[in-house]
């Protein structure tokens, strides 16, 4: 059976996993009484709610005669982490891009490291059938795109479908509107190369791409078998980049793909792509291989974390109250856990051992990370996320990421003068059809902690933003923080309507009646800069003068709730958020006035 190793790169909501799950029908993957979930390979619960990619799957088909491995990629920079060794596992990619809204940073992100690695691209413009697409214009941004990003003559020269993921039809034709993916499994059968230079009678050799856990089978490396052939508890061993072993075991289980399931096999040859169970502290981009093999593969370094957040024991009040997991031994083990299996993310135990500095690439790889915490049950203290400075030639030195707002004509104003508070220098506008504005600019990373909930407001909810680590440049000096301070609690109980009344003229409320409070929480926005101190528990003093009628209904405006991203985003230096399974509060890091003010006294000095 011949062999074809694609992945399928894609911006989010361009209709990649759509397009998998009809790819799968068609090839008769699914019996045709076979039950099938939507999105086959969003298969993690934050997946499907966010609509995102965050963890790689493979997959695998078979069409006439032909077994096409098919590798999900994710979308988002902030798992780039994942994306450069996924592409060393393939031999071409199919690039997905939507006929309305073309090719997107995301995508650009990950195209620039298939080209990079040599690979040919498929693309493909899907959801042909919008009334508002644009397919011509589209493909003209692909090969743009493609030029910027130093494609070579080979790789200019592509091959190009028009694509209805939704309806499972695929056509050389831009005006077919019928039929089925036959055009697509056969581009991909003569466009992508059978894996190359497959040496079966070398000895095995595999690198680990993707790392995963299985509670009886331990730890699981997934890879492609470079060259040779790996038999059933054959014996082996991992070894490190510079080619020292780390560890000898054996091949206790191979699985390969099919469909969307992991099959046990006996054995596996060069050019597959496997699953390989056996060895205790092997990772990823160590090389496992006969035991006369003495130099390693190869293997993509991984990019810098940018960003760093504080885990801590959550200390308030009411810790213990709504999860179960709340010592710091079991958060560390939970994190060292990640640590393993998530190479882009680093952690480190402070001296005190009750927090744990998180390091990641960026807001949304940390934020998915917390909210999948707090549904194992978790309770933590996060703090404000910070950027990791480091020293360069000219001295500090701070991450840039490339932002890219597309917004109606009439906030594009609003959107640059915000843009130029958070010091981000503009690279390019341009108009971009129907009333819309695409503008570029290059940001440091530490002016956009916070701003997207911001923007969404000043664009009522129309504007669209990506953004990418761009490299690491000169310091930009202070930008200036949230402009208000917060009304903080001094007394712990349950909050009462009348007080809650009476507050709202100071500001914006977090809470509502009866929600229980402690002393130091946030319970709202004042409309002042400083922080104020207040009562929400206050209630009606009681007298025997009967007022006329004036309290009988207090009417509340409704409070704020702020999503988990949001309140990483909103909190300042000497706040933190409580993440618990139930709820999200907000605090100071020092309940205690007194300690407060020695806090900030100290700051100061």
């Amino acid at each position: 059976m011949s062999l074809r190793n694609v992945a399928i790169i894609a911006h989010v909501d361009h209709g990649k996993t759509t397009l998998v799950d009809q790819l799968f029908r068609q090839s008769g993957t699914f019996r045709d009484n076979q039950r099938v979930e939507e999105r086959a390979m969003d298969s993690n619960d934050l997946e499907k709610e966010r609509g995102i990619t965050i963890l790689a799957k493979c997959t695998s088909v078979e069409w006439r005669g032909n077994r096409i491995n098919i590798v999900d990629t994710p979308g988002h920079a902030d798992f780039g982490g994942e994306v450069e060794r996924i592409l060393s596992m393939v031999d071409g990619v199919i690039l997905l891009v939507d006929s309305s809204e073309g090719a997107m940073p995301q995508t650009k992100f990950v195209t620039g490291k298939a080209l990079a690695l040599g690979l040919k691209p498929i693309v493909v413009v899907n959801k042909i059938d919008r009334p508002d697409g644009r397919p011509v214009e589209v493909l003209d941004e692909v090969f743009d795109l493609f030029v910027s990003l130093d494609a070579n003559d080979e790789q200019l020269d592509f091959p190009v479908l028009y694509a209805s993921g939704r309806n499972g039809y695929a056509s050389d034709d831009i005006d077919a509107r019928e039929g089925d993916l036959t055009p697509l499994f056969q581009k991909i059968v003569d466009h992508v190369p059978p894996p190359h230079a497959v040496q079966e009678d070398a000895p095995f050799t595999f690198l680990a791409t993707l790392l995963d856990r299985d509670n009886f089978l331990g730890r699981i490396l997934t890879g492609r078998v470079q060259t040779g052939v790996v038999k059933l508890n054959q014996p082996i061993h991992a070894l490190d980049a510079s080619g020292k072993v780390i560890e000898q075991g054996r091949a206790s289980k191979i699985m390969a793909f099919r469909g969307l399931e992991r099959v046990p096999v006996e054995e596996a040859h060069a050019g597959d792509i496997i699953s390989l169970a056996g060895l205790t502290t092997a990772t990823v981009a160590n090389t496992i291989a006969d035991l006369s093999v003495t130099t390693p593969i190869e293997a993509q370094p991984i990019d810098p974390p940018t960003l760093s957040m504080r885990f801590a024991v959550n200390d308030s009040p009411m810790a213990g109250r709504e999860g179960d997991k709340v010592t710091s031994r079991m958060i560390r083990d939970r994190l060292m856990r990640e640590a393993e299996s998530n190479v882009a993310i680093r952690v480190t135990e402070s001296a005190d051992k009750d927090s744990f500095e998180v390091a990641g690439r960026g807001e949304l790889q940390l934020g998915v990370l917390i909210e999948t915490m707090r549904r194992e049950g978790f309770e933590l203290g996060i703090s404000r996320p910070r950027v990791l400075f480091r020293d360069g030639e000219n001295g500090r030195e701070e991450p840039y990421e490339t932002v890219v707002i597309d917004v109606d004509d009439e906030f594009s104003g609003t959107v640059i003068d915000k843009m130029a508070l958070r010091k981000a220098e503009m690279t390019d506008m341009r108009q971009s059809g129907g009333g819309k504005t695409r503008i570029t600019f290059s940001a440091p990373s530490r002016g956009l902690i916070g701003y997207h909930g911001e923007f969404l407001s000043d664009t009522r909810g129309t504007g669209i933003m990506n953004r990418l680590f761009e490299k690491y440049g000169p310091y930009k000096g202070v930008i200036e923080g949230r402009p208000n301070g917060v009304l903080i609690s001094n007394s712990t109980g349950d909050a009462v309507a009348y007080a809650l009344n009476a507050l709202e003229d100071r500001g914006v409320l977090f809470v509502s009646p009866g929600e229980p409070l402690y002393e130091g929480m946030i319970v709202g926005e004042n409309a002042k800069p400083e922080d104020l101190e207040v009562n929400p528990l206050k209630s009606k003093q009681l007298t025997n003068f009967r007022a006329s009628g004036k309290d009988e209904g207090i009417r509340l405006t409704p409070p704020r709730r702020m999503t988990l991203e949001q309140a990483i985003a909103y909190i300042d230096e000497d706040e933190m958020v409580e993440v618990t399974p139930k709820s999200i509060r907000l605090r100071k890091r020092h309940l205690d006035p007194h300690e407060r003010k020695k806090a900030k006294r100290a700051v100061a000095a």
